[in-house]
């Protein structure tokens, strides 16, 4: 049997896909993983996550499953004993799975279930920024800080990456190793140096909330309880100009990364992806950070990257070709050589690797946002009768979230040119993606567009029928015996 190659998976937390410069932002500084793209990998340029908060797009990501199958929609629900995933099932076919402290899908709180999934577990000391820095005065919900003397976020897990990388060797198991960057998350803080690379006349235009129509309830709801109305359009600036420099920093760890496998002499034997779990408004419509239920491009399109191990054929560039992040999961089995326990969704994308003219999928989707019933079934809805702490960074969140209007379940499709919601309240959108790239105007109810809207809401019914379930393997006594009755010792 050929060796399974090494799997190095790259995760920054609430990257957009537009932040690289190979994805045509003229103001970002990613040179690393530009060069990454040109010379070895694929990069998809309609990837889609099916959740737009981590916990749930996580879940989704490491098994194969959609959120309304598996029920991991919230933040602070994971997945317990008896979940198959990615690492679980790469352990037990012979691989070291190695992971850095940034989890966001096990449940951290059952003894003994991380040993289930990871043979090593590396927990430095991971201070997230230097100092005693806060969010600016009088708009404690913006999340900006700005620029500080030094950002220590992430450093101390790649350094570590690096060193575990560093002691791989070619006859060694494989190894999987999964890191989980915090950037560039909120806050939005940087470094001096990474804050220069950002040219700010270069930075796009970000979107009015005034110039829109028909935008969601949440967002609506969001706007009003982070009352950033006062927030100027220089601070927003600086807002974008933060962001694009955290994507670089992320950019400069993820050249750490590659450099450290090309030392160990690895790098051409292993199958590398880099993704994102979500985007981030980062200024657009006046807001920070995202919201479960909303699905605009900039908080449901990802980067991701994909490079096959040495001698698997690959086309390297981009790709128009629409993917899932449920095809993470089946990519990195189809190139492990690794049979799934479990029923799954995802399509491998080898096929579009090796030739970036090929399509899969004709429609993607996303999901999020809860039932009326469902409020109490999240740790962020727990407020008492006094409500969120108004000094929590998310308290505005919280009190949009709270409402049952704004937070209501909803549901995504698009194929790349238009762009289907339906909720179970708080408003459904349709965008026409070639006509308005932003998502500025809801065309829910015009006329020309009804048969379309139409068409997209009978495939996400067959979709929900494709997907709505997903049976256990292996088989059931449907009748009794002596030793069913006996009590276990």
């Amino acid at each position: 049997m050929t060796k399974r190659p090494n799997i190095i998976i790259i995760n920054p937390d609430e990257m957009r896909w537009n932040t690289m410069g190979h994805m045509g932002n003229p103001a970002a500084s990613t040179p690393r993983l530009d060069s990454f793209a040109e010379n070895d990998a694929v990069s998809f340029e309609n990837a889609y996550c099916q959740n737009p908060v981590c916990v749930p797009s996580r879940c989704s990501f490491l098994t194969g499953l959609y959120p309304h199958v598996h029920g991991y929609r919230t933040m602070h629900y994971l997945m317990h004993e008896g979940s198959d995933t990615l690492f679980a099932e790469l352990r037990a076919a012979g691989y070291k799975v190695w992971m850095n402290t940034r989890n966001d899908f096990i449940a951290g709180n059952v003894p003994g279930l991380m040993a289930t999934q990871f043979d090593e577990i590396n927990i430095p000391e991971r201070p997230l920024i230097a100092g005693n820095h806060e969010i600016i005065e009088g708009f404690p919900y913006s999340h900006y800080i700005g620029v500080i003397d030094e950002v220590k976020t992430d450093i101390n897990d790649t350094l570590a990456a690096c060193e575990r990388i560093r002691r791989q060797k070619p006859a060694d198991d494989p190894l999987c190793l999964f890191i989980g960057w915090m950037n560039p998350h909120v806050p939005y803080v940087t470094d001096q140096e990474h804050y220069d690379r950002i040219n700010p006349d270069l930075i796009e235009e970000r979107v009015h909330f005034k110039d829109t129509q028909g935008k969601s309830e949440m967002i609506r709801k969001l706007r009003e309880f982070a009352d950033l109305g006062a927030f100027t359009e220089e601070q927003w600036k600086e807002v974008q100009r933060v962001y694009l420099a955290q994507c670089s920093y992320v950019d400069d760890m993820f050249g750490m990364i590659v450099d450290a496998l090309k030392d160990a002499g690895i790098y051409d034997d292993s199958l590398i992806v880099f993704l994102s779990d979500h985007g981030d408004f980062a200024g657009d419509f006046g807001l920070p950070e995202k919201a479960q239920n909303s699905f605009e491009d900039i908080l449901t399109k990802v980067p991701l990257l994909i490079k096959p191990p040495k001698g698997e054929k690959v086309m390297p560039g981009k790709t128009q070709s629409l993917a899932e992040l449920v095809d993470f999961y089946a990519t990195v089995m189809d190139y492990a050589g690794v049979t799934p326990t479990h029923d799954q969704f995802g399509i491998s994308l080898r096929p579009v690797i090796e030739n970036t003219q090929t399509i899969i999928r004709d429609y993607a989707f996303s999901e999020g946002g809860r039932r009326p019933c469902e409020k109490q079934a999240d740790e962020y809805h727990k407020y008492g009768d006094a409500g969120p702490s108004k000094t929590s960074d998310y308290w505005a969140k919280m009190n949009a979230e709270a409402d049952d209007r704004a937070h209501a379940k909803g549901t995504m499709i698009t194929d790349g040119r238009y762009k289907y919601i339906l909720r179970l309240g708080g408003g459904d959108e349709f965008y026409d993606l070639e006509k308005d790239p932003r998502e500025m105007i809801n065309r829910i109810d015009c006329e020309e567009y009804k048969s379309i809207i139409l068409e997209l809401k009978m495939k996400m019914l067959e979709w929900y029928q494709e997907t709505c379930d997903a049976v256990p393997r292996g088989f059931d006594s449907r009748f009794l015996t002596k030793e069913s009755l006996t009590p276990a010792e």
